[in-house]
């Protein structure tokens, strides 16, 4: 079972597959695995303690980030995460980031996002569309209309709290205008946009 891969010179760390969102450029769509690892799909959720002794089994030493973005949407095991980043961070002097939809007070209602301080250094948010109707056409969330503007508003709370955040959106080709105002809308919020190619093809992906 993976928990945890290498990919771009990164280690991520895969810790559910589930996900509230059933996104038209979703990379499980492609395979079971990128990049010649082995299948992202789990044989089960990892308990902490799975995950604890995967990660033990690491070469650190010139780990310099890990990243929670596997098949699935990490902040779905939100105690889980937060458990492991504080038990790296106990470990090593290691970066820790979280590639989420935004969307984990939709998923538990009493989720505080001040227990992110201190255990993670850096946020990536899909954004991937500038309005919540594109954003429901492209992103499909189970939660429906409220979902887009819950991912800007989470965006927006986690960078009030200091932490770096940055938004993502996938260019599948003809959206030149949807990704010009993707970027003018988070300019607007002070956060950077990365804009991410659509990958087609996850065994040969670079």
């Amino acid at each position: 079972m993976t928990i945890f891969y290498d990919l771009d010179g990164k280690t991520y760390a895969n810790i559910t597959n589930k996900c509230p969102c059933d996104c038209v450029f979703c990379i499980r769509k492609g395979g079971d695995s990128i990049a010649g690892n082995d299948t992202l799909w789990l044989e089960h959720e990892p308990a902490f303690e799975e995950i604890k002794q995967a990660f033990d089994r690491l070469d650190v030493s010139s780990i310099k980030e890990i990243v929670f973005c596997g098949y699935g949407e990490p902040m779905e095991r939100a105690d889980v995460l937060l458990e492991t980043a504080e038990y790296i961070k106990s470990k090593r002097d290691i970066r820790i980031r979280v590639n989420t939809n935004g969307l984990v007070r939709l998923i538990y209602k009493d989720f505080d996002v001040k227990q992110l301080v201190g255990r993670v250094d850096s946020v990536s948010v899909s954004m991937n569309a500038p309005d919540s109707e594109k954003y429901n056409e492209i992103t499909r969330p189970s939660f429906g209309e409220i979902a887009f503007d819950e991912m800007i508003r989470f965006a927006k709370d986690v960078k009030e709290l200091g932490i770096e955040v940055g938004f993502t959106a996938v260019d599948m080709g003809n959206m030149a205008e949807d990704i010009a105002r993707c970027r003018k809308l988070a300019e607007s919020m002070g956060i950077p946009l990365r804009v991410r190619e659509y990958i087609t093809d996850n065994q040969n992906y670079e």
